[in-house]
């Protein structure tokens, strides 16, 4: 699997199949890396040319920064100890990116909401008996974390990467333990059942302001990948208006789905 397909949280083809323009370049997409990758844009546009997300197009160029998704540390001894050695804007994410580094090893990271340079952040895999005390920033299994934490960047199975609540301002509220099970509350208030051996990061995502952000005008919403849309004719969908919308009923994770078949084209 590409490094890119693994660490980015938004649809691009042109990260995913467009390999051949980062090897003309000898950026190998496989190793991670610091540096910042040149990102042409898919204008919504899928591998096969046809048009897969509406009202996307242009804007300014950015560059794509692989940011780590994944939370490593011991299972027993001291926890892993890493220094925030700056906070920086990502454009190509709502929610601003951190470089920590530990020995010689560096990389990015998803901010959490009170995280500036010079802090210190741990993590460890060890689930004591007593639950620890959660500082923010600190990642821990969800089982070795006490009731009504907040966590953000949650894997949903064991030695997976997180995927949920990435966003800006967002994260997820441990609800109660069942045994080897923890229940948690997304953020659109539906709960999960994991593994209590899933990693978290606690607090939330940095930048929690982003949703009252005022674009302004038309033109910076071009300048941001936006395209207009028509004036004259706005599908309704089931969506709008006022109606009592039940929360859908609770979803078990126990195991990560089958890996797919490979597939073979033939040509007669």
């Amino acid at each position: 699997m590409s490094i890119l397909t693994r660490l980015q949280p938004f649809h691009t083809s042109a990260s995913d199949f467009g390999v051949m323009k980062f090897l003309k370049k000898g950026i190998d997409v496989k190793k991670y890396t610091m540096r910042p990758l040149p990102l042409q844009k898919s204008g919504g546009r899928g591998h096969d040319g046809r048009i897969q997300t509406h009202g996307v197009g242009g804007g300014a160029k950015h560059h794509y920064r692989m940011v780590d998704f994944k939370k490593d540390g011991p299972r027993e001894g001291p926890p892993l100890e890493e220094k925030v050695c700056y906070v920086r804007y990502d454009p190509c994410r709502t929610a601003d990116i951190a470089v920590v580094a530990t020995g010689e090893k560096r990389r990015y990271i998803l901010a959490s909401q009170n995280m500036k340079a010079g802090d210190i952040i741990k993590t460890s895999r060890n689930i004591p008996r007593i639950p620890v005390r959660a500082y923010e920033g600190d990642s821990h299994p969800v089982g070795a974390l006490p009731v009504g934490t907040m966590v953000h960047n949650l894997e949903i199975y064991e030695d997976d990467f997180g995927r949920i609540a990435r966003a800006a301002g967002t994260s997820a509220q441990l609800v109660r333990k069942i045994g080897d099970k923890c229940i948690l509350r997304m953020p659109s208030k539906r709960e999960i059942c994991i593994s209590q051996h899933c990693m978290a990061t606690v607090g939330r995502v940095s930048n929690i302001d982003h949703d009252k952000e005022h674009i302004g005008s038309p033109q910076r919403s071009r300048w941001l990948g936006i395209r207009p849309q028509s004036g004259w004719w706005h599908r309704k969908t089931g969506y709008n208006g006022r109606k009592i919308r039940p929360i859908p009923p609770m979803k078990t994770y126990s195991k990560p789905p089958p890996p797919k078949p490979d597939s073979h084209k033939y040509s007669f």
